[in-house]
């Protein structure tokens, strides 16, 4: 069996779940249950990143503990599972024995191959990112991310990493895998970074300055850096060092990122994981996705939307559907209650659930409510000419299947929504031009005619399980269909039975009241 680990980033837990985050973890809850429906063995990883000073003072000026103001909000993340019907099983908080003990082990790796040292330094650092910052990196004097936070200077002795060391391995990795990276800008920002000359970074504070984070081994003095220790998550998740077997058989994954994460995920991450030596460091693939985390919907400006509100007020399937189909998989987008509203009625009132309604009805009426035979004279080519472009050329991506599967392997979204689309306007369509009630009245067979257009609405459903599972799981409730086979075989063509009972239902989709 084929296994596939897909894993977000974890969310800094100093505020409250923004729609830019729940875009990332539901585009990787499409892929993990995508993998699911390929019979692959999935493991998918989020949680949240617990440690550092942002987190100290938060806690301090709500007048909290740390570890209590974590679990306050581990558990607000943790609860987008159901708000936004997540499958994930690893939830893992970088408070969490494991991972504090993962993080230990990797620390001494690194040490032992020579890459952590101490000294004494200045620099500018910005608590926003909780990272250090060059002059050239700041735009009148302020971080660029971050313009609302004063820069700080830190003056301490800390351990550092020899960042600078791994110049040529990360630019050869690279090379090597020229898809690091996806989409290609983010590849190419990423290597000119590296090409313009690293810098060692700093992996540790002083307790006495910043004690809430993981204790250095062997000094009692200094805790780690808060990007040190939350970036191995992605393997203490996989219960890494204890459970190398696991790890070995899951690891290297897939990352979805957002793009003001890309020096942190795709070159500060590489460099410990080559230093740590472990198995298969050089071949991770980490997809830096652009996720929709513009300007209004910037966490550090603070003018962000709430997932819970939108999903409470229009439904998961219609939050997860606008946020795939109607933002672009590669760029910034903004998310508008305008534009949601006109996306929710265009394809899932007027598309999705019309044409859903439109096919069972008629099975209702001119079928008895059942599945009816296959022949027909009615259909003539049909299949052939209309229908079949759907589940022809299934393995080498033409037709709108070929189409739909390639979006998917190139983790485009947009597209793989905007194919499922097509397919339904075409299916309406034809139903508005063929007219069946009239070959009815007429006393035509349209037996095949309705068998087929049920067997269509199954393949959308099979399409969008994926994407909106709660509304694909009740089409095919609706037309008694269950799955049994994996993906490849579940799209071949003429799997309902005929004389199953079918069930109408409710509308998918209500109208939106306008009041």
């Amino acid at each position: 069996m084929k296994r596939y680990y897909i894993t977000t980033t974890l969310p800094y837990v100093n505020a409250d779940p923004h729609i830019g985050f729940a875009l990332e973890i539901i585009q990787a809850d499409v892929l993990a249950r995508y993998h699911k429906l390929l019979g692959e063995e999935v493991i998918f990883n989020t949680g949240t990143d617990e440690h550092g000073l942002k987190i100290y003072r938060k806690a301090e000026e709500l007048n909290k503990t740390p570890q209590e103001y974590c679990d306050e909000y581990a558990d607000k993340f943790n609860n987008l599972k159901k708000a936004l019907n997540l499958s994930y099983e690893n939830f893992i908080r970088t408070t969490d024995e494991k991972h504090i003990k993962a993080v230990q082990e990797f620390w001494k790796l690194c040490k032992k191959n020579g890459d952590i040292y101490k000294k004494k330094y200045k620099v500018k650092y910005c608590v926003g990112c909780e990272l250090e910052k060059t002059d050239s990196e700041l735009v009148d004097g302020k971080c660029p991310i971050h313009p609302n936070l004063d820069l700080e200077l830190i003056d301490e002795e800390n351990y550092f990493f020899k960042f600078s060391k791994y110049q040529k391995a990360l630019l050869d990795l690279y090379k090597k895998n020229p898809d690091f990276v996806i989409p290609e800008n983010r590849q190419n920002e990423i290597k000119a970074f590296v090409e313009r000359g690293l810098e060692d970074f700093s992996i540790s504070r002083l307790k006495t300055k910043m004690p809430w984070g993981i204790d250095v081994p062997d000094d009692k003095d200094q805790v780690m850096y808060v990007w040190f220790d939350a970036l191995v998550n992605y393997i203490s998740t996989l219960d890494w060092p204890e459970n190398k077997e696991n790890f070995e058989k899951f690891w290297p994954g897939i990352q979805i990122a957002g793009k003001d994460n890309l020096r942190q995920q795709t070159a500060m991450w590489q460099a410990m994981l080559l230093s740590a030596g472990l198995p298969n460091s050089e071949q991770v693939f980490i997809h830096g996705f652009i996720t929709s985390e513009g300007q209004k919907m910037s966490k550090s400006l603070g003018n962000v939307i709430n997932p819970y509100e939108i999903v409470e007020k229009y439904g998961v399937d219609a939050v997860r559907y606008y946020l795939l189909g109607a933002l672009p998989a590669y760029e910034d987008g903004d998310f508008s209650i305008s534009r949601f509203e006109e996306y929710y009625t265009a394809h899932l009132v007027n598309g999705i659930g019309n044409l859903t309604f439109r096919i069972l009805t008629m099975l209702e009426k001119y079928s008895d409510s059942k599945i009816p035979k296959i022949s027909g004279s009615v259909i003539g080519n049909l299949k052939e000419e209309f229908f079949g472009f759907w589940h022809n050329d299934f393995g080498d991506g033409k037709g709108e299947i070929g189409l739909y599967r390639n979006s998917f392997a190139n983790y485009n979204f947009s597209e793989a929504i905007r194919v499922i689309n097509i397919f339904i306007k075409k299916i309406d369509q034809f139903i508005s031009d063929s007219e069946p009630w009239k070959k009815v009245k007429a006393g035509e067979d349209i037996s095949g005619l309705l068998y087929y257009l049920a067997e269509s609405l199954r393949q959308i459903a099979i399409a969008l399980l994926p994407i909106i599972p709660e509304t694909a799981e009740k089409i095919l409730d609706q037309l008694n269909y269950k799955i049994e086979k994996d993906f490849a075989e579940e799209i071949e063509w003429a799997k309902l039975k005929e004389g199953t009972e079918i069930k109408k239902g409710e509308i998918l989709f209500p109208r939106l009241d306008k009041n």
